[in-house]
C-alpha cells in the first residue's frame, strides 16, 4: 500500500487432498492495472465452494493447489491500481472475486481472505442503506444470472434499464428462490419481460415481491401441464433452468408453447448432494459422474429432437464480455443507489471471521432455500 505498512492477510486456504479449509498466513498482494484491492468486511457461500474441493479436479482441473476459495465478496477499498477511475481508497464495494477462474488462477484474488484482490469492472459501489452482509449475498447469483439473460451466446435478452418497456415476451425461469433465480427474475423485470417461475409455495409472496407475474410448486405433479396452459397466447424469450434436474421440464413446456426454443442452464442433471452425505465413500464421486454424463447425453439428444437448443452457464465468463461492465458499471449502482434492485435472497449471518466459512460450506451441503449463508468480519475480534 503506497505510503504505510504493508497489512498482514489472512486466508482460509483450500489445500488439495484435505477435508477441511486451513485458515493461515497469506500474502498482501497489490494491484495491478485495472484491479483494486478490498478489504473483506462480509463473504457469502455458494454451493460451488464447497463442491470445489470434492470434484474440482473434474470441474476446475487448472485450479492450483493451495488456493483460496469465494465469490462474493462486500467490503471497503484500500487500494486502487493504475487506470482505476471509478473507486478510490475507502469505498464500500461489492465485487466478484474470480481466482478460481482459469485466466486468473490466483490465491490473490479468492474471496475468503482478509485482503483480496478484484477486477474493477466487476466491482460495484455499495449504497449507504445496504450492509455489507446484505451485499455479499449479490455477486456470484447476479452474475450468473445476467450470462445466462444476457450474453449472445445464451438467451441473450435485451439490456435492463432503469425505465423497462414491456416487450410482450415472458421468461421461463425453474428456480426462483435460488439465489441464481432471485436475481434473474429482478433482472429480467428490469429488461422489460415477464416472468414466470417455480418454488415452493412458502416462497411465493417474496417472489412476486421481486417481479413475478406468477409462481408454480415445482413438487407439484402437474407443474408441467400447469405451466404450458398459464403460457398458452404469451410468447416465450426461453427458458432458465436453474433447479437440478429441471432442465427437461423446460423443454417439455418450450416444447408446447410459442417462442424462442432455447434453455439456458446453471443446474445440472444430476445432484451432488449424496457427496455431502458420504464424503469418504471413494467409489460415490465416479459413479455420480458416470451418472451425469448419460444424463447429460440423454438431454441433447431430447434437445436435438424437440428441436431446442440448450447450453450452459458459466457465472465467471462475463469478466470476459460486455455484460460484466453492463451489470457491475452501468445497471447495479444507480439500481442499488435508488432501491430498484434488491439484495436477495436474505442473508443469513452463521458466524464471524474466515474460521466460519467451513461452517457456512457444511450448512450449504444441508440444503439452503431462499437465503444465502454469510460470513461476517464484524464481530471477527470479539
Amino acid at each position: 500500500m503506497p505510503n504505510s505498512t504493508v497489512p498482514d492477510n489472512t486466508a482460509a486456504w483450500f489445500v488439495q487432498g484435505r477435508p477441511s479449509l486451513e485458515i493461515g498466513p497469506a500474502p498482501y498482494t497489490p494491484p495491478r492495472s485495472g484491479e483494486l484491492v478490498v478489504r473483506m468486511h462480509a463473504v457469502a457461500v455458494n454451493p460451488v465452494d464447497w463442491l470445489i474441493p470434492l470434484i474440482g479436479k473434474f470441474a476446475y482441473p487448472w485450479l492450483k493447489s493451495p488456493a483460496v476459495l469465494g465469490f462474493d465478496l462486500a467490503g471497503e477499498v484500500v487500494e486502487v491500481g493504475q487506470g482505476v477511475t471509478r473507486f478510490q481508497v475507502g469505498d464500500r464495494v461489492l465485487a466478484l472475486a474470480v481466482g478460481t477462474e482459469k485466466t486468473r488462477n490466483t490465491p490473490a484474488e479468492g474471496a475468503f481472505q482478509h485482503y483480496a484482490v478484484v477486477l474493477e469492472r466487476l466491482t460495484s459501489p455499495l449504497p449507504s442503506h445496504l450492509t455489507y452482509e446484505q451485499a455479499a449475498v449479490l455477486p456470484l447469483g447476479l452474475s450468473t444470472a445476467a450470462c445466462g439473460l444476457f450474453q449472445k451466446d445464451q438467451l441473450a435478452l435485451q439490456y435492463p434499464s432503469a425505465t423497462p418497456v414491456l416487450n410482450g415476451q415472458t421468461l421461463l425461469i425453474w428456480g426462483g428462490s435460488t439465489s441464481v433465480g432471485n436475481n434473474a427474475i429482478q433482472l429480467a423485470v428490469a429488461a422489460g419481460y415477464e416472468v414466470v417461475t417455480t418454488a415452493s409455495p412458502r416462497n411465493f409472496d417474496s417472489l412476486k415481491a421481486l417481479g413475478a407475474s406468477q409462481v408454480f410448486d415445482y413438487r407439484s405433479k402437474t407443474v408441467v401441464r400447469d405451466l404450458i396452459a398459464a403460457l398458452q397466447g404469451k410468447k416465450l424469450a426461453g427458458a432458465l433452468s436453474l433447479a437440478s434436474g429441471s432442465a427437461g421440464a423446460c423443454m417439455d413446456v418450450l416444447r408446447a408453447c410459442e417462442g424462442r426454443k432455447f434453455v439456458s442452464t446453471a443446474s445440472t442433471p444430476v445432484s451432488f448432494e449424496p457427496l455431502a452425505q458420504q464424503p469418504r465413500s471413494p467409489l460415490l464421486l465416479p459413479r455420480l459422474m458416470v451418472r451425469m454424463l448419460g444424463a447429460t447425453a440423454v438431454l441433447q439428444l431430447k434437445a436435438r429432437r424437440a428441436g431446442i437448443r440448450i447450453k450452459s452457464i458459466w457465472g465467471g465468463s462475463l469478466m470476459n464480455d460486455e455484460v460484466g461492465p453492463l451489470i457491475f458499471e452501468t445497471f447495479l449502482p444507480a439500481a442499488l443507489a435508488e432501491k430498484r434492485y434488491l439484495a436477495a435472497p436474505e442473508p443469513d449471518v452463521i458466524g464471524y471471521g474466515l474460521g466460519a466459512v467451513q461452517q457456512g460450506f457444511e450448512i450449504q451441503q444441508r440444503g439452503v432455500s431462499a437465503r444465502k449463508i454469510v460470513i461476517s468480519r464484524a464481530q471477527e475480534e470479539g
